[in-house]
């Protein structure tokens, strides 16, 4: 029901690591997920850990879903002499391109301990239904 948007993703992650550079607002790195389903819905939950709430942003467009975020450094202040920074910070961004069979109308997002926990429920039409079958007298002939 899901489908990746961006192939590089790994090459992405990779050179974060050995250059130590983050996202940027041109060039957002990538948050990690999961996506699953459970019973009549999809879950996605992406990690944010040390991201405030308010810095989240969660779009719809049709059906292409965009996370945003922003995790900026703890010590800000001028009489701070930053020692050891291993936590990323800067810009994080996912884009997923939704199935159709998705209702984007109905998604609701909850962000508890770091974790954005999204729920798309499937789209009543794409459930599966029982279709009734009419008798011999509604039956229609096709003549060619």
């Amino acid at each position: 029901m899901l489908m990746r948007t961006d192939p590089f993703r790994e090459l992405d992650r990779l050179a974060q690591q050995l250059t130590g550079v983050t996202g940027t607002s041109s060039r957002p790195s990538v948050l990690p997920m999961d996506a699953y389903r459970e019973g009549e819905e999809y879950v996605i939950a992406l990690d944010l850990p040390g991201v405030d709430k308010d810095a989240v942003e969660v779009d719809v467009e049709r059906n292409m879903l965009t996370v945003k975020a922003e995790r900026r450094p703890a010590a800000e202040a001028d009489n701070v002499q930053m020692e050891l920074s291993e936590r990323p910070v800067g810009v994080f961004s996912r884009q997923l391109v939704l199935a159709d069979t998705l209702d984007t109308e109905r998604i609701t997002a909850d962000y508890e301990a770091g974790v954005l926990t999204l729920r798309i429920p499937i789209a009543e039409r794409a459930k599966p239904r029982k279709v009734s079958i009419g008798g011999g007298s509604e039956h229609r002939q096709i003549r060619g």
